[in-house]
Order: structure tokens, then C-alpha cells, then sequence
């Protein structure tokens, strides 16, 4: 089975909106998904990047707009402005990180943690809210909890930021190829699926 990568952030909204349109691709072209979240405070500012808080006015204006466009294209409800935000997501990565490795399902656990943000206004640097979440996920919150504090997982999450940048990540969500093809944001979301029918993505 052919794999894509995702590397995403578990605090974008626009990973958010691209979350489920993602696994019906894959589900479509019979594609693995590996879930890699990614600490994009390391990636930014490595990549030439910035994040919100330093973005000028124009540019978080015109961000809000489109969130607003995308969400009514999509019929996908949306908080634009959650009270919970800004909020680490460090943990939550961890958390995703440890379903992997213990056998439970990191997309859905990730679809679970942008829709706390987005839709439910959770706080996502909560022990408490993540072991919630991933009980509704159907994981067993104990096993991830204890496995998300192992020094390994945060070494993964590190390996995995370190990763990214190396392939040439520089926003979320991500989407790569196994080619090494690279679709940034879910507005790419229809030329990621042209790459895997074997469409040209060249510019004529």
C-alpha cells in the first residue's frame, strides 16, 4: 500500500478543515496515511515563517476571511476565534504520537483534537481534556497519557519536526508523497488526489 505523509499541526484550522477530505482520498486510492505532527514554532522560523502573533494586520484580516469562505464552501461549522486559543499543543502531539505507537488510531484521534478546538472550544493543553478525547476516540486515555510523557515519544516529536524541515515543510497541513512531492494546505487538498491517478501536476 502506497504511504502519505502528513505533517500537520494540531492547532490549524486549516488542517482542521482539510481533516476528513484527507482520509476519504486516501480511503478512495487506498493510501496509508502516517499521521506526524509537527512542531511548527521550530519549523517557522527555520523556513522563513511567522507565526500569528507576529503577522501584520493585512495578512491575519485576509486569514480570517478565508476561513470564513472556506467553512461556508465546505459546510463545515466552525468557531473562527476559539476562547481556548492560543494554547501549547505540544501535548496533544504526544498524545497522537502515543496512539501510534500503542496501536490505536492517530488520524481519528487528530480529526477528534482539531475538532475539540474548532467546533467545541476545548483546551487541548489539558491533561484532562485529552484523556477525554481519547476515550471518545474509543483509546484506552491511561495507556496514551503514560505513553505521551515517555522522554521517547517527545524524542519522536522532535525527530519528527527535525523531519519536516528536512524535507522541505514549511506550513501545515502538509501533505507528502512518497516521491517526495509536496501539497501545502487543504486547498491542495484536489491536486494532491490528481498526483495520485497519475495526472500531471506540471505547468504547462
Amino acid at each position: 500500500m502506497r504511504r502519505l505523509d502528513y505533517y500537520l499541526s494540531l492547532r490549524s484550522p486549516w488542517a482542521f478543515l482539510g481533516s476528513h477530505r484527507l482520509e476519504q482520498i486516501a480511503q478512495r486510492h487506498r493510501i496509508k496515511i502516517a499521521v506526524k505532527p509537527v512542531d511548527f514554532g521550530v519549523v517557522f522560523p527555520a523556513s522563513g515563517g511567522l507565526p500569528l502573533p507576529k503577522r501584520a494586520p493585512q495578512r491575519l484580516a485576509y486569514r480570517m476571511m478565508e476561513l470564513k469562505r472556506w467553512s461556508a464552501h465546505l459546510g463545515v461549522a466552525m468557531v473562527f476565534e476559539p476562547s481556548c486559543l492560543p494554547a501549547p499543543e505540544g501535548l496533544a502531539a504526544r498524545f497522537v504520537i502515543a496512539a501510534e505507537a500503542t496501536g490505536g488510531d492517530p488520524l481519528q484521534l487528530a480529526h477528534a483534537v482539531l475538532a475539540a478546538i474548532w467546533q467545541q472550544e476545548r483546551n487541548i493543553a489539558e491533561v484532562g481534556t485529552l484523556e477525554a478525547i481519547a476515550a471518545e476516540t474509543g483509546h484506552n486515555s491511561g495507556a496514551l497519557a503514560a505513553k505521551a510523557f515517555d522522554p521517547e515519544t517527545q524524542f519522536r516529536y522532535e525527530a519528527l519536526t527535525q523531519e519536516a524541515l528536512e524535507r522541505g515543510v514549511f506550513g501545515a497541513p502538509s501533505y507528502v508523497l512518497e516521491n517526495g512531492e509536496i501539497f501545502w494546505g487543504q486547498d491542495r487538498l484536489e491536486f494532491l488526489e490528481r498526483a495520485l491517478v497519475g495526472e500531471s501536476q506540471t505547468a504547462v
